[in-house]
């Protein structure tokens, strides 16, 4: 599987990205990226996986990059939120350029979420529980079109 998926676009460009990522990483396998809270679980999965076989960062880093990005595109479509590009304080503080803002403003980084599930393991980086212990969450999505992954 080509886990290169291009540079990261910025927050107006995010969910044309996401698409591409879930296009290429289901082409030939029936993986369900469905944008549900529970396909954070694959990611999770996935993630671990690559684990197993202790490669650097960087030779991963584009898989990591795309599975951030997939895992913020549900936080969107699932909890309210927006894409938001990143200041340079912040681009400092969580080494990437764009990240989620929760309805209730406050900002969270998915992408460097699987980075630390990548390099430190363990349930507490999970991505779906990340997810479910999300402050700020819309009651429902603000776009229903989007809770169908259209």
């Amino acid at each position: 599987m080509d886990t290169d998926f291009g540079v990261l676009p910025g927050a107006a460009d995010m969910r044309a990205y996401v698409a591409g990522v879930v296009d290429r990483l289901t082409e030939r396998n029936r993986l369900p990226f469905d944008y549900s809270v529970a396909s954070l679980r694959l990611v999770d999965f996935m993630v671990d996986g690559v684990r197993r076989g202790r490669p650097e960062t960087g030779q991963v880093a584009g898989l990591l990059q795309g599975l951030g990005a997939y895992t913020g595109e549900v936080i969107v479509r699932r909890a309210g939120a927006h894409w938001a590009d990143f200041g340079p304080e912040q681009r400092e503080l969580f080494g990437q350029p764009v990240g989620v803002r929760m309805p209730d403003g406050r900002v969270w980084n998915p992408l460097g979420k699987v980075v630390n599930r990548f390099e430190l393991g363990g349930p507490e980086e999970s991505v779906q529980r990340l997810y479910l212990m999300l402050h700020g969450r819309a009651r429902r999505p603000a776009d229903p079109r989007a809770a169908c992954g259209r």
